[in-house]
């Protein structure tokens, strides 16, 4: 299968493009084989069983969190539905279905077949083990705008985040804060008072 990506003319093809490629590939080594051979006995009209499985990995992968979102993210999706030879993505509704109807044994056989599959990708099965496995984890933050989708405020190893400016212990020490003729400083621990109009401050 050969894979172009480039400019349209249209406003888009898909807006899962990373997926799309990692679709391609899968596709060409025939990877996600093993998942059509689950034997599920229900009506085959438009996707088999099959199909239907493979569409709810491929929405674990395009970011779907309930089963619902297949309509909204994936249903539109046309382009990239075509790479697996389909019209377009099946119903939500569809996909519960099949779910619902695995069985144990039939679980049991999935499992069986996703271990088949990783195992086959892992350079950590065929490690040779009288040697050191380095693991290599990049821990480092990056900066994330406050309306990007499911953004969290995040942890920095060494570095504080203070709270909002209006908690007292949290502002720096020279933040004041304007109280009639004169200032009260926001980072004392006691309470402060203007005692005079003339402006002096008076710890109570």
């Amino acid at each position: 299968m050969s894979l172009e990506i480039g400019f349209t003319d249209e406003l888009t093809n898909t807006q899962y493009v990373p997926l799309a490629v990692l679709c391609a590939h899968y596709q060409s080594n025939q990877l996600l084989e093993p998942l059509k051979q689950v034997p599920i006995q229900m009506k085959s009209r438009v996707f088999s069983p099959g199909d239907k499985l493979l569409q709810v990995l491929l929405s674990i992968l395009a970011g779907c969190g309930p089963l619902y979102e297949v309509n909204e993210r994936l249903k539109p999706e046309t382009g990239l539905a075509s790479l697996w030879g389909w019209e377009t993505f099946s119903d939500q509704s569809n996909l519960s279905r099949v779910l619902d109807a695995l069985t144990q044994k039939q679980i049991e056989l999935l499992r069986a077949h996703a271990r088949s599959i990783w195992r086959r990708l892992s350079r950590i099965a065929g490690h040779d083990w009288r040697a050191f496995l380095w693991l290599d984890f990049d821990l480092s933050g990056l900066p994330c705008s406050k309306r990007a989708e499911a953004s969290q405020k995040g942890y920095f190893s060494g570095k504080k985040t203070p709270p909002a400016g209006n908690w007292p212990v949290s502002a720096p020490s020279a933040t004041v804060k304007p109280f009639g003729q004169s200032c009260i400083p926001v980072t004392s621990t006691r309470s402060a008072a203007c005692g005079r109009r003339s402006g002096q401050l008076k710890m109570l």
